[in-house]
């Protein structure tokens, strides 16, 4: 992991450099600039429009009484967005506008989805009103196959 972070580290800022020079000189010095300047001020109109209607989808979602998850994901992703955006050059505005379409993020949400594994508890009021504390732990028949999570819905 850390040769991954390093390996991005180094290899994004030479993205960038590169993305600079073909632009600047395709279309030149000024108009390069002007573009990176213009994907801030529409990157930062985006992630200011999208945050306010998911905050709103939150506040929706808590008042229905479900776990805001979805909205949670996509807050992350627009935090992160408006981050790349922000950075001047023009690969990170590419993932940064990525991460601006909510079909991406779905994309995304899905594929991490089955690279991370969820643990469901519930939580009873015993009796009288008040949480009852105790310990639990996970026990595996032997004969019983392994799950798979993404076909098996979880067990209650």
């Amino acid at each position: 992991m850390p040769l991954l972070i390093f390996g991005l580290f180094l290899a994004v800022p030479l993205i960038e450099v590169v993305l600079f020079i073909q632009v600047g000189d395709a279309i030149g010095a000024l108009w390069t600039v002007l573009a990176c300047v213009a994907t801030a001020v529409a990157g930062a109109f985006l992630v200011r429009r999208q945050g306010l209607a998911t905050m709103a989808s939150a506040r929706q979602a808590m008042d229905q009484g479900r776990l805001p998850a979805v909205e949670a994901f996509d807050g992350i992703c627009l935090v992160l967005a408006g981050a790349l955006l922000l950075v001047p050059g023009f690969f990170t505005d590419a993932i940064g506008f990525l991460l601006l379409l909510p079909p991406f993020r779905h994309a995304l949400r899905a594929w991490l989805a089955t690279r991370v594994s969820m643990a469901d508890v519930h939580v009873r009021r015993g009796p009288g009103g008040q949480v009852v504390e105790g310990e639990w732990e996970v026990v595996r028949d032997p004969a019983e196959p392994p799950r798979d999570p993404r076909l098996d819905p979880p067990r209650r």
